[in-house]
């Protein structure tokens, strides 16, 4: 009986999800950490910390550690790391330190590796491993990797979309883009700026691309509509809107054409034997992005490939990198571990 436990983060740019073997997915936060600004003292973390966003008063900061899918101040994702894994890590596991799997983007720099791997043994791993975000996405997914077949992921979280043909338990062609959920977001934001000169805040944003959202219109019931409040930015008085979905399908059409434009780029780039593999499997996205209203749809009309959406598309990364730990036989070309930092 193994007495320390097996944790698998995917530490994203927006939430952080846990997985621990055995128990599922414990902790689901968003990746916020609010500290006393004097001290350094930390306020709080996840959800607490999210509630603080942009209601802080002067000597208290509300931020987000990471940035486009890594580490952006170590110092606080280490702390917010560290609160969160005690939230999890519970009897035997206290004193015999955890194994963790944490999954990174496919286009992360060696620098930004030892960052991840660094933070996650000072937060107490007895065992620290890497693993890229499709990889662990089309795991999750349940695709079997190990076979010699093509499998294509396209995963869309909030600071990074990973796009990759996977086959015998690696990446065969990949590309990492910086345009994600948090991108929509901004998007947004700035077309209702441009259009309705009114300002609005990132969660307002984020509410607006959940409820009415689309990549394309295709159905009349596809519309839908929302109340949106912000400040008029001439007058600079509180301001109420109505915003549609095609509203949304006009802000968001140039960070979506950037991802159709990197999903046709790894097809480019594949061997043709992958691709026939591809056409005859489909596309699998996973992600919060993935859920983005008829982006299958977009993605089936670009590439004239099946599209399907994960059936768990926001747990597949931390789902699949807690399944990770028990396929480091396979995966062990795929994975980064430890011995990494003693290079």
């Amino acid at each position: 009986m193994r007495l320390w436990q097996e944790i698998g983060v995917d530490l994203g740019t927006a939430t952080v999800l846990i997985y621990v073997k055995g128990k599922g997915i414990m902790l689901r936060e968003p990746s916020v950490i609010a500290m006393v600004r004097d001290t350094g003292d930390v306020k709080a973390v996840g959800d607490e910390a999210y509630r603080m966003l942009g209601r802080t008063p002067g000597n208290i900061v509300a931020v987000r550690p990471m940035r486009d899918g890594v580490i952006a101040d170590y110092d606080l994702t280490e702390k917010m790391l560290k609160a969160f894994v005690r939230k999890v890590v519970t009897g035997a596991g206290r004193f015999f330190k955890p194994h963790i799997m944490v999954c990174v983007p496919s286009g992360v720099t060696e620098v930004e590796r030892r960052a991840v791997l660094q933070a996650t043994r000072e937060v107490g791993a007895r065992k620290a491993f890497l693993i890229e975000e499709p990889l662990a996405a089309a795991i999750g997914a349940g695709v079997q990797i190990a076979e010699p077949t093509g499998s294509m992921i396209v995963d869309i979280g909030g600071g990074t979309t990973d796009v990759a043909i996977i086959s015998l338990g690696g990446i065969v062609v990949s590309e990492s883009m910086r345009i994600a959920g948090n991108e929509f977001d901004e998007a947004i934001i700035r077309y209702i700026r441009h259009k309705e000169n009114l300002l609005i805040g990132d969660r307002t944003a984020e509410e607006v691309k959940m409820k009415v959202g689309a990549a394309v219109v295709v159905r009349p019931d596809d519309s839908h509509e929302i109340e949106v409040r912000g400040r008029d930015l001439i007058n600079g008085l509180p301001k109420t809107i109505r915003v549609a979905t095609e509203d949304t399908v006009e802000a968001l059409k140039e960070p979506i054409k950037k991802i159709a434009d990197g999903v046709r780029r790894v097809l480019e780039a594949a061997p043709p034997e992958l691709v026939s593999d591809v056409i005859d499997r489909g596309i699998i996205m996973t992600g919060g992005g993935a859920l983005l209203r008829n982006f299958d749809e977009l993605l089936r009309q670009t590439t004239g490939i099946p599209v399907v959406v994960a059936e768990n598309a926001t747990d597949c990364v931390a789902l699949g990198t807690g399944q990770a730990l028990d396929m480091i036989p396979v995966l062990q070309d795929a994975l980064i571990s430890d011995t990494f930092l003693r290079r």
